[in-house]
């Protein structure tokens, strides 16, 4: 189940990630999917993660997210990713910058019958910020 589980939460990055493809949330997510640490105001389960997914594809058009590592035990999956991209359109506020950023991050996956019923993600966002020019690095002057 662990090798099932791993490839399940690999389709993320790739598919939905990626590729845009959003569709397939609808196909490894249960109805009742629970997002842990996605963006403030979006609905809850699969339509807030789409949205969020679209959100973030359209200001960073070129992203792409390489899984680094992932581990899985029981009913999980532990995913480390790096992401790349372009800072092209608005960002939760955020207008267009045009500086490339790398973000890392640790997404874990539950399951439960082969579906993805909740998700815990922490990433970087300080340094995406950072790399933005928003906020300058410790040790750095404005």
């Amino acid at each position: 189940m662990s090798e099932q589980n791993k490839t399940i939460a690999r389709r993320i990055w790739e598919e939905i990630w990626n590729q845009g493809n959003l569709d397939v949330a609808d196909e490894i997510f249960e109805p009742n999917y629970v997002s842990q640490g996605l963006a403030d105001g979006l609905p809850p389960g699969i339509e807030g993660y789409k949205q969020f997914v679209s959100m973030y594809r359209s200001a960073f058009p070129d992203t792409h997210f390489t899984v680094q590592d992932q581990i899985a035990e029981r009913d999980k999956v532990v995913t480390r990713w790096t992401t790349r991209g372009t800072h092209k359109g608005e960002l939760m506020g955020i207008p267009a910058t045009g500086k490339q950023v790398v973000m890392t991050g640790i997404t874990i996956t539950r399951f439960t019958g082969g579906k993805i019923v909740e998700t815990w993600n922490n990433s970087d966002g300080l340094g995406m910020i950072q790399q933005l020019g928003l906020m300058p690095a410790m040790g750095e002057e404005r």
